[in-house]
């Protein structure tokens, strides 16, 4: 259980790391929770301050999801009693590092608890796990995004897709996807969807910002903008 708790915290810790925030404060020195949609993630940064910064931030919110899935969850090495007779247990505590990580990217103890989507960390995480079926989501991602040039429903649509695949690829195809492993990620892709809320009701106003407009919100948003 001590180990557990330990895999637990630093792997929050990784993903509460706030590089967007941080970015924000380092390129143009504003605090990105009050500009553009308030979000501190990837597309935000990139709407506000530019694709390079986009770029790297959003290369260490994936790292920040990967790096604990793979490496801090080493830390049990067998440690860790069976969970459930079903599952493999390094599976299991991969993803419960990996989700720590998703947890502390939302809500960042360094941002007063504010955070992004979670999308990218938690595709870090599953990119350590299970690469064939997060390659898959992130081909989806890439056609929804060019096609709609909507962000948001492209992680939504992605996120949705990702337990899907991992059913095709056991059932379909064979693959030793662990049970525990399509369980946790069904619920993963409800927690993404309900944090994409406020985007979905912006999508069916017709009112959600396109990525080919690359515009910033000018000044601070209001509590409706938030999310």
């Amino acid at each position: 259980m001590g180990t557990l708790l330990i895999i637990g915290l630093l792997s929050y810790l990784i993903g509460a790391i706030p590089s967007s925030l941080w970015a924000g404060k380092l390129y143009k020195k504003i605090d990105l929770r009050n500009y553009g949609s308030g979000n501190l993630g990837a597309t935000n940064t990139f709407r506000i301050l530019g694709w390079k910064a986009g770029v790297v931030v959003g290369l260490l919110d994936f790292g920040k999801g990967f790096i604990a899935a793979f490496y801090i969850s080493g830390i049990a090495s067998g440690s860790i009693p069976t969970v459930y007779s079903g599952w493999e247990t390094e599976v299991f505590v991969m993803i419960y590092a990996g989700l720590m990580a998703v947890i502390g990217h939302m809500y960042s103890l360094f941002a007063k608890f504010k955070g992004g989507k979670g999308v990218l960390t938690a595709c870090g995480m599953l990119y350590a796990i299970e690469p064939v079926s997060i390659s898959l989501a992130l081909l989806v991602f890439i056609t929804v995004l060019f096609t709609s040039r909507y962000v948001s429903a492209a992680s939504i649509i992605s996120s949705i897709m990702y337990p899907i695949f991992l059913l095709m690829l056991r059932y379909g195809f064979d693959y030793a996807i662990d049970g525990s492993l399509m369980v946790i990620t069904a619920a993963l892709a409800i927690t993404i969807v309900i944090k994409h809320r406020s985007n979905i009701r912006r999508l069916l106003d017709g009112n959600e910002n396109r990525i080919s407009s690359f515009s910033p919100a000018k000044g601070r948003i209001n509590e409706e903008q938030a999310g």
